[in-house]
């Protein structure tokens, strides 16, 4: 139950940052959300888009393994450890709140997932 509760939390902070990639990338709350200059959000916004459809696959396989339930934990593992891992890289090359923001949550769900939570 916890498990799955952190999951779903996961899920929307995808969902989340993919509406933030795909759409407000060049917009002043995009702007902000990322510390990004307004030319240099013009410049790569293609690039962001991009970014943002893989973590919408994140959450996609976040949700089959939801709608899967219990039995198939295993597909929440590995999309949980993808999050972690992506946020761990993020964190050493983009910026250290990305530690907090994607990969706490997701070693936390892993965490309750494993232990049957």
């Amino acid at each position: 139950m916890i498990g799955n509760i952190l999951t779903g939390l996961v899920v929307l902070i995808h969902c989340y940052i993919v509406y933030l990639e795909m759409v407000l990338w060049d917009t002043p709350r995009g702007h902000k959300a990322f510390n990004l200059k307004p030319d240099f959000a013009s410049a790569s916004k293609l690039l962001a888009a991009n970014q943002g459809l893989y973590n919408g696959f994140l959450a996609a396989g976040l949700i089959w393994g939801l709608y899967l339930g219990a039995g198939e934990f295993q597909i929440k593992i590995f999309f949980l450890l993808c999050v972690a891992i992506a946020g761990l890289n993020g964190a050493a090359t983009v910026g250290h709140k990305i530690l907090f923001v994607q990969t706490v949550p997701a070693v936390l769900a892993i965490a309750a997932v494993w232990l049957g939570w």
